[in-house]
């Protein structure tokens, strides 16, 4: 079979033609993504100054607190006032977690409420004060964390005990 020039030229153009076609429609495909999204936890967040250990000695004992990041949406906490040498008069455990953008900060004391964790929620936060709170407990339903300077915060609980209004205050440095 014999091809004039002029069927080989119509038939090139069609060629180029359909060539060009398919490098500008590939060049026009939507690139797809396939970073995974990273989960973040901006709540949790403004508890960051929370980490490490805090204390305060007197006259009455000596009050740690110390605090770890568990993971990237979990802080766990402990706290325990010691007596003298050893006595440990007082200890709870403490789940500061954020799921579903909330934050709550779930308390286990040894020989309190049949030792069920209590869950606070926070309800506000500024750079320096977290507030945590739950009117349903009996005491406390509010605890507050103010950071006052970079080594050193008070702790404050509050409520309702045995019917009148109570607040204590526990001031900690960094150490």
């Amino acid at each position: 079979m014999i091809f004039s020039n002029k069927q080989i030229m119509k038939t090139k153009g069609i060629l180029f033609s359909s060539i060009l076609t398919l490098v500008v429609l590939s060049s026009c495909k939507k690139e797809i993504k396939t970073e995974a999204s990273v989960k973040t936890y901006p709540n949790l967040a403004k508890a960051e100054w929370f980490i490490g250990e805090w204390g305060n000695k007197s006259a009455e004992g000596e009050l740690t607190e110390r605090w770890k990041k568990e993971n990237d949406s979990v802080y766990l906490g402990e706290s325990y006032f010691v007596v003298g040498q050893n006595d440990t008069v007082f200890a709870e455990q403490v789940r500061l977690e954020e799921t579903n953008g909330k934050l709550s900060y779930t308390v286990t004391v040894p020989g309190q409420n049949q030792e069920l964790p209590v869950s606070f929620e926070m309800t506000s936060a500024t750079e320096n004060q977290i507030v945590f709170e739950n009117p349903q407990h009996d005491y406390p339903n509010k605890i507050i964390y103010n950071l006052v300077a970079k080594d050193s915060l008070i702790a404050e609980i509050s409520g309702l005990k045995k019917g009148k209004p109570n607040t204590e205050r526990f001031v900690m440095k960094k150490r």
